[in-house]
């Protein structure tokens, strides 16, 4: 079995957990769909949950291989192009190792990124249009995005991955200058069974919620005090948007401790449901997901990807 399996769904799904069973069972190895767990030393706040990642094997523990978690610093701005080439690079790795990839995450636009090979060139910044819009809101840049994409018949970026003024301005730049750089990448739409992880939205909620609450209890605030303390600059925390966003902005004395949990908590609600918006995008955008329901037992989760896999 080496054809690749995609398992997405919305944030507090339960992806990673069906993901890391999945490759107990047939010798599998998982690829990261997640545009903010490549950076290092951010771990509760991304919810990379690497303890999923192990297993027990006849009493004793056992790794689950994963790539493209940890792969660069905080600070940087790693970004779709860079993705592509580190997905297929550890794709062709598992694939000359006769093992099965599974593709694993909630950044939609990743995932359909590396599934229908979008041709990408490496835009570089253009200091000029980020002088230009610079104090506009984030809402201003959303609606420039908008028309931008209208204009391009683009589906490259959602609001999604554009919920700060930061990652706005960088969609924006890349819908505008991308057919002034070279095509870099000449890739072919991949085969995937596609499996979509179906979460109540009340049920998604409340583990939302608890997530939160348990993430803070367990040191998300002190993770971005080392950060700051690191000297990486507040505005590229802030970059990252969801908990990066709002626990620098309390830490900095911009929001009170409650204005921040009140705040992100709503935050992340927003950022599930637009989730979901891309995944039925995809839906019309010609992608078959099959969707399994996220409160049934692991093990029988894991036997209907199975089934669905052999039956293809």
């Amino acid at each position: 079995m080496q054809k690749m399996i995609t398992i997405l769904g919305p944030t507090a799904s339960g992806k990673t957990p069906l993901a890391a069973a999945l490759a107990k069972r047939i010798d599998g190895e998982i690829i990261s769909a997640d545009s903010r767990q490549v950076y290092r030393r951010m771990d509760i706040g991304t919810g990379k949950d690497l303890a999923d990642y192990t297993t027990l094997v006849d009493g004793s523990p056992v790794n689950i291989p994963y790539h493209l978690i940890d792969i660069c610093e905080p600070g940087t701005k790693y970004n779709l192009f860079q993705y592509q080439q580190d997905f297929f690079d550890a794709y062709n790795n598992i694939i000359g190792r006769g093992k099965t990839p599974i593709l694993c995450g909630g950044t939609g636009l990743y995932i359909e990124a590396v599934l229908k090979g979008y041709q990408l060139s490496p835009v570089p910044q253009n200091p000029e249009l980020r002088v230009r819009l610079e104090g506009k809101s984030l809402e201003e840049l959303t609606e420039m995005l908008r028309e931008l994409k209208q204009k391009n018949g683009s589906v490259m970026h959602n609001t999604t991955d554009v919920d700060t003024a930061q990652r706005a301005i960088r969609a924006i730049e890349i819908e505008m200058e991308q057919q002034n750089y070279p095509l870099t990448t000449h890739l072919s739409p991949l085969s995937s069974l596609i499996i979509g992880v179906n979460i109540d939205r009340e049920l998604r909620r409340e583990k939302i919620t608890r997530r939160l609450k348990a993430r803070l209890d367990e040191g998300m605030v002190d993770e971005v005090r080392g950060l700051l303390a690191e000297g990486i600059p507040a505005e590229d925390l802030i970059y990252y948007g969801l908990e990066y966003k709002y626990l620098t902005e309390y830490i900095i004395g911009k929001l009170t401790y409650d204005e921040m949990y009140r705040q992100l908590e709503i935050a992340i609600h927003q950022f599930a449901k637009r989730q979901m918006t891309w995944f039925r995008g995809m839906e019309r955008r010609g992608f078959t997901i099959h969707w399994i329901d996220a409160t049934l037992p692991m093990e029988e989760k894991v036997q209907l990807i199975l089934t669905m896999n052999s039956e293809l």
